[in-house]
């Protein structure tokens, strides 16, 4: 059974930045496709971005392109998301997914293994 655990949320100014962390344990993490998602109060769940099995491909959603960064450390079964000029709207609950693919994936419906979320709250 995988496990994810997400870290590194917090409170930030408008403009700072944060880097999350997901860390995986319970299988092989290198294997698996992931990706990040975020929730805002009274909105529905949206795609960040993805990173494959490897870490050589990447994906973002339109509203964090050019700002967010994904990476992985396979070594360390951990996934981040830098996350820079961070602004108000990107205030939410940032879930990391997994799932054992070769490729990318940015539905939420084609992970089926879940963090229980970090929050983060940026302030204008």
């Amino acid at each position: 059974q995988v496990q994810l655990v997400e870290s590194g949320g917090g409170l930030v100014q408008a403009g700072g930045s944060l880097r999350l962390s997901c860390a995986a344990s319970g299988f092989v993490f290198r294997l698996l496709s992931m990706g990040w998602f975020r929730q805002a109060p009274g909105k529905e769940r949206e795609f960040v971005g993805a990173v494959n099995p490897g870490g050589e491909s990447t994906v973002y959603g339109d509203s964090v392109e050019g700002r967010f960064a994904i990476s992985r450390d396979n070594a360390k079964n951990t996934m981040y998301l830098q996350m820079n000029s961070l602004r108000p709207e990107d205030t939410a609950v940032y879930y990391c997914a997994g799932k054992f693919f070769p490729g990318l994936l940015i539905r939420q419906g084609d992970y089926n293994y879940w963090g229980q979320g970090t929050q983060v709250t940026v302030s204008s």
